[in-house]
């Protein structure tokens, strides 16, 4: 097992923060930083005359938040980070009164109305709980916002397990749209990776204040994204006391060695986790920090056995083999991972704060492969190392205005090789894997596997904006955002395996080849602008704004496509022309009404673009390799196309939410997505009558459905439950289908057909019960309908039926947390358990045979026979953790 470098990446570190101060100072007048902050406002009255009182103090206790009441008994406190508060409330005369749990969430306004009682006894204070809402009937589209105590008690561990609880959510899928349409921020600032627009880094629930998933239209401040939106607001330290936490679990899988070969063995640390933070104030006048670190081990459910090495020397072709492996049994599909956080805030005055925040992951894992079982040593050990960081400046200017300042530094580096040096030796003695058909259904018996794939990214994102509350009812925001992305990925070189009158050997082609897979570089900018007001009003809420997107490939493209390579005698020259600079507008409207002070209809409306990810715009752009294209010839592959313009959907949604009583809450909605200029394939005719197939902005979809939501809270018992019932079709669930059904001589012409992730319906329900600072009981539902696939009538040529005309089979799947608090002193203890897929299920969506549908049996086995004892392909088995958290505060 290979181990990090940590000499280089400690060098990196210090090299990256060098630059990225360099870039702030350079462009701090123009950085900027999205909202994640949150607004108070209410009107306070006298409790006897019902009359607004004037000059009324309100105050976030343990801040430096406040304001004071106007002429109409009203205030705005603007610029509040998300977290759970105490407000004082006073005025001379009247007795002081404290709302403890005033709950204020990112980009959300928190209500407070409230009454005042002359005082009758000096000092006296009256303290009342506030109750939160069951259904927040102020939005204007889904939102969902979970707080870490939401959370804490979930049978979740990381970011995306608490993204595929929402309503509409199919395994990164948001309301029907492809993977790769959601923005995923930290603390308001983009993490995703340019590459697939995935997100770059892995968030842990230990670090993460507040989580905000928006699946339904989104305001204009939020851009490069298409279907949704997850915004993660982190932990910060307090000024005044220190909290320290950590957390300690392990555990294993569990199921039967008939489906999960060796799984049946104990193995009680097979999976580990052990993670410490600690926060509060440092000798530095008004200074917090923040640090937790994190080790995960999971020693993975799909095992192999070394019969063999890489450095065999058995001769299968002739049926001669010399296994020298120990027969240990090996897991192949392990994820080790450290990851962590820093945060260092300061307050240089006392209406501006300035913090320096890192987030990093380093992890090394096994993709299982069945074929590879018995050499497991052979296969690759992708690696991965992940940071974002960067500064955050906040300033307030007076009580109506404030802006946000922030720079970030989004590293990426993904290695998926053997060996980093093409030239390894080790290349050279093992050689490529190879296998005998009729000895263990053709499992490789030595070698390595040569594929070679690199992948990096370095992004510095820069954002602004101002808010302003130009009056009590209207918020006005103004902000834009730059980012400039160096991509790097693809082959580092090409081992070929040739066999001569020496046996098999190797050769390393000279890397230059174009028709040979290399690495591919550019350095491709975005910018964007927005204006947005939200209208407050006691009778109605709007939310209206425009975006301005502008993109840059930053690169050059043939500038005749028929004859691209410059090949066709006599044909016009083509000259490489830059590519052209892409721009979109596009408007948001959210309307909120309400019906009575407890229920509301909302209607929302959106453009939504998106650039698509580069992997697909600058792969395979090197023309040249049609050099020798002709008529009925060879195919090279989709060719990349960086002159791309945005996808576009545009999105609709009506709903309605209410209060039904204090425990009970309801929300109800319809949607409706129309998608164009989705990523897709068109074919060129070339002045020589042959044609090549190129990304371009042809392939579109469309999305209905439906959502339900059912909240309860009273007493020990809560409940949330969500159904959504969609449609998703569209002409292709991949950008090169296309292509593939062309080169499998099928009709490439568009259809409308069921997407791949089609889901019609799923359900998700959380069940709780818990009883404050004693236990809590928490179990998830996840029912789930089945996805499309493909039938087959025969194994041949032409035996599919029309494509995702079939459904797979529906599931169930259940996971549990059950927690028990003591107390030692001022430390806080719990000790849990957590089930996930607590009934064993064994199959959630997942592969089935075309020929049944099922994933369990085939009609043709003969031709099937591997993947019917691969264990890959059925859900991940039950897996038992077991551990204790404690936490504590000291002065």
């Amino acid at each position: 097992m290979r181990h990090f470098d940590w000499v280089n990446l400690s060098t990196l570190f210090c090299i990256q923060i060098v630059l990225l101060v360099v870039f702030f100072l350079l462009f701090l007048p123009s950085s900027s930083f999205a909202d994640t902050r949150g607004k108070l406002n209410g009107t306070i009255f006298d409790e006897k005359t019902k009359e607004p009182l004037v000059g009324v103090n309100i105050l976030l206790v343990g801040t430096n938040l406040g304001g004071a009441t106007d002429v109409n008994g009203a205030f705005t406190i603007l610029n509040i980070p998300p977290a759970t508060y105490e407000v004082r409330i006073s005025s001379i005369g009247y007795g002081t009164k404290v709302v403890k749990d005033v709950r204020i969430s990112s980009g959300e306004t928190t209500t407070l109305n409230e009454l005042l009682s002359e005082e009758a006894v000096q000092g006296q204070e009256v303290v009342v709980i506030a109750k939160r809402p069951v259904v927040d009937t102020r939005q204007t589209s889904a939102v969902n916002i979970m707080d870490e105590k939401d959370i804490g008690v979930l049978p979740v561990q990381e970011l995306s397990d608490i993204v595929n609880l929402q309503a509409g959510v199919v395994d990164g899928h948001f309301r029907g749209g492809r993977v790769g349409e959601v923005q995923y921020q930290v603390d308001g600032v983009s993490i995703n990776n340019p590459y697939d627009n995935s997100a770059s880094i892995r968030i842990d629930k230990s670090i993460i204040q507040e989580v905000q998933v928006i699946s339904g239209t989104f305001d204009a401040e939020y851009g490069q994204a298409m279907s949704g939106v997850v915004n993660a607001v982190l932990k910060s330290g307090s000024p005044d006391h220190f909290d320290y936490n950590a957390e300690v679990y392990s555990g294993q899988y569990t199921g039967s060695d008939s489906r999960f070969p060796f799984i049946a063995r104990f193995r009680p640390a097979n999976i580990q986790s052990y993670q410490l933070s600690l926060s509060g104030p440092t000798p530095l006048p008004s200074t917090t920090f923040l640090v937790s670190l994190r080790r995960y081990i999971d020693g993975g459910y799909l095992y192999g056995q070394r019969w063999f090495t890489p450095f065999d020397t058995s001769r299968p072709a002739d049926n001669i083999f010399h296994p020298t492996g120990d027969s240990a049994i090996v897991s192949m599909n392990y994820f080790h991972e450290l990851s962590g956080q820093g945060k260092l805030a300061t307050r240089p005055s006392e209406n501006t704060q300035l913090s320096y925040e890192i987030i990093f992951n380093q992890a090394q894992f096994k993709n299982y492969s069945f074929d590879w079982r018995f050499n497991p040593d052979g296969l690759h050990e992708p690696r991965r190392v992940s940071i974002v960081h960067g500064f955050d400046w906040t300033q307030t200017l007076s009580q109506s205005i404030f802006y946000t300042l922030s720079v970030r530094e989004n590293y990426f580096d993904y290695k998926d090789l053997m060996y980093d040096n093409l030239y390894d030796p080790r290349y050279y003695i093992a050689k490529n894997g190879v296998s005998n058909a009729n000895y263990e259904l053709g499992a490789v018996v030595q070698g390595v596997d040569l594929g070679r794939f690199i992948q990096k990214t370095d992004s510095y994102v820069g954002k602004g904006s101002i808010s302003w509350q130009a009056t009590q009812e209207h918020l006005f925001k103004f902000g834009f955002e730059a980012q400039t992305s160096w991509l790097e990925f693809g082959s580092p070189g090409v081992l070929v395996a040739t066999t001569n009158s020496k046996g098999v050997q190797l050769i390393t082609p000279f890397v230059d080849v174009p028709e040979l897979p290399h690495v591919v570089k550019s350095n491709p900018r975005w910018f964007s602008a927005f204006i947005q007001d939200k209208i407050e009003f006691t009778y109605l809420l709007i939310r209206g704004g425009i975006r301005l997107e502008v993109f840059d490939a930053n690169t050059s493209v043939p500038g005749d496509l028929s004859n691209p390579a410059n090949a066709i005698p006599g044909a016009p020259t083509s000259r490489y022309v830059g590519t052209t600079i892409k721009y979109a507008v596009a408007p948001r409207l959210g309307i909120s009404y309400p019906v009575t002070d407890r229920s509301s209809v909302y209607f929302s409306y959106g453009h939504f673009y998106q650039y698509p990810a580069l992997g697909d715009l600058f792969s395979n752009t090197d023309f040249s390799i049609l050099r020798n294209l002709q008529a009925g010839g060879i195919t090279y592959g989709v060719m990349g196309n960086p002159n791309l313009k945005p996808e576009l959907t545009t999105q609709y949604e009506f709903g309605y939410k209410a209060s039904l009583t204090e425990s009970f809450g309801f929300a109800a909605s319809v949607f409706y997505k129309d998608i164009r200029d989705l990523l897709g394939v068109e074919f060129i005719s070339t002045y020589a009558a042959a044609e090549y197939p190129r990304f371009t902005n042809v392939d579109f979809g469309n999305v209905s459905g439906s959502t339900l939501s059912l909240d309860y809270k009273q007493g020990l018992l809560n409940a949330s439950i969500n159904y959504t019932y969609q449609t998703a079709l569209g002409n292709s669930s991949d950008p090169r289908e296309t292509a593939t059904r062309a080169a499998a001589g099928e009709d490439p012409r568009p259809r409308v057909v069921p997407l791949a992730w089609d889901q019609r319906s799923t359900l998700n329900a959380t069940l709780g019960v818990e009883s404050a600072q004693d236990y809590s009981v928490n179990v998830i539902v996840r029912l789930q309908s089945g996805e499309p696939y493909t039938p087959s009538i025969s194994s041949g040529f032409g035996g599919e039926i029309e494509a995702n005309s079939g459904t797979k089979q529906s599931s169930v799947v259940v996971d549990l947390r059950a927690e028990k608090d003591f107390k030692l002193g001022s430390l806080g203890i719990s000790a849990f358990v957590r089930i996930t897929n607590l009934f064993g299920s064994t199959y959630s969506n997942g592969f089935v045979f075309s020929s049944t549908g099922s994933p369990y049996y085939s009609l043709v086995p003969s031709q099937d026979r591997n993947t019917l004892i691969d264990p890959s392909r059925y859900y991940a088995p039950r897996r038992i953790e077991v551990g204790l958290s404690l936490a504590g505060i000291t002065n």
